[in-house]
């Protein structure tokens, strides 16, 4: 039998996503100063760092790493930020998550068969290269 979840967490987790999602670097680097899970992931698996990403949030993504957050956490679909920035042409977003420790090669599809299946050579240019 599984707890009911406190719906004062729901509600503050809820809104650590959308800051994600908004890029609100500041905000999100305050929750995770005061103990929020770097790691917090929703229902879906998707990571801060995924939501950052996928939205185009590089200042955001950076701050997320800076405090330890998994730039390789794939989703419950095997999809790592990394793949999804390639995906959404998220030129600042990859960069930052390079820096950050993201393998090109991690999950299904990768960022770099991603770049394959678009023929963003460039990028695998950029994956090879780190």
């Amino acid at each position: 039998m599984s707890e009911t979840p406190d719906p004062e967490v729901v509600e503050l987790a809820s809104k650590i996503f959308d800051l994600a999602r908004q890029g609100d670097a500041a905000a999100l680097a305050a929750y995770l100063d005061a103990g929020a899970p770097a790691n917090l992931a929703n229902e879906k698996g998707d990571s801060l760092v995924m939501l950052a990403a996928y939205h185009g949030h590089a200042e955001a993504v950076e701050a997320l790493l800076a405090r330890g957050a998994d730039p390789d956490r794939a989703n419950d679909r095997g999809q790592t930020p990394l793949a999804g920035a390639v995906f959404k042409g998220e030129e600042a977003v990859i960069r930052a998550l390079l820096a950050g420790g993201a393998d090109p090669e991690a999950g299904t599809p990768s960022a770099a068969d991603t770049a394959r299946m678009f023929g963003k050579t460039d990028l695998l240019e950029l994956f090879r290269s780190r």
